[in-house]
């Protein structure tokens, strides 16, 4: 069994929708940082999204841990010309669109971005990889609220509506694991 510690980077205080700018992650708060870090398996491997709020996240709780390559797979939603933009913003120029992206997500993309079900198949792809990597040992993997929604989803065979229904805080864990009988979820969005 493969046990995956998916951790959301630190806050960004940004305003908009996020995905690949590369914003800094405020990790002011060292206690949260500590708690989380010493709430990590010891014995894992850590790795994160090339951003830097994941990057910089990852260097504040790997501790002794061994650190992999960081990933441009593991990047957020590429929000394409919806970048960094308020989302009242971008309902009042393309409401239809930016409805169905987040009502009913799946093949409808932003303008220049990615679809959810591309963001699922990349974000897999990298996932697969880290599995086959590690069989058997346990993967701190420093990323995003999306990232980390695709694999809720896959794990508990959601639809994308489903896994947009969870709460993923900045600074929490979503505890996934796969052996032989496939996926297993653990706590979702658990703030240590």
């Amino acid at each position: 069994m493969t046990r995956l510690f998916m951790v959301r980077h630190g806050p960004t205080h940004a305003r908009g929708m996020v995905g690949w700018s590369d914003l800094p992650a405020d990790l002011g708060d060292r206690a949260a940082l500590a708690r989380l870090s010493a709430h990590l398996p010891t014995e894992a491997v850590v790795i994160s999204s090339d951003l830097s709020r994941a990057k910089t996240t990852a260097d504040a709780i790997q501790g002794a841990r061994p650190r992999l390559p960081h990933r441009a797979g593991l990047r957020e939603i590429h929000f394409g010309a919806w970048e960094l933009r308020p989302f009242a913003e971008i309902e009042a120029e393309d409401p239809e669109r930016i409805r169905a992206y987040w009502e009913h997500p799946g093949d409808v993309r932003p303008p220049g971005g990615e679809s959810w079900n591309e963001v699922r198949a990349r974000v897999d792809g990298e996932i697969d990889r880290l599995l086959a990597a590690h069989a058997g040992g346990a993967v701190v993997v420093v990323c995003h609220f999306g990232v980390i929604l695709t694999q809720v989803q896959r794990a508990l065979d959601l639809t994308a509506e489903a896994a947009f229904a969870h709460r993923i805080d900045n600074l929490s864990v979503t505890e996934l694991a796969h052996g032989a009988q496939g996926w297993s979820l653990g706590r979702i969005n658990h703030l240590p």
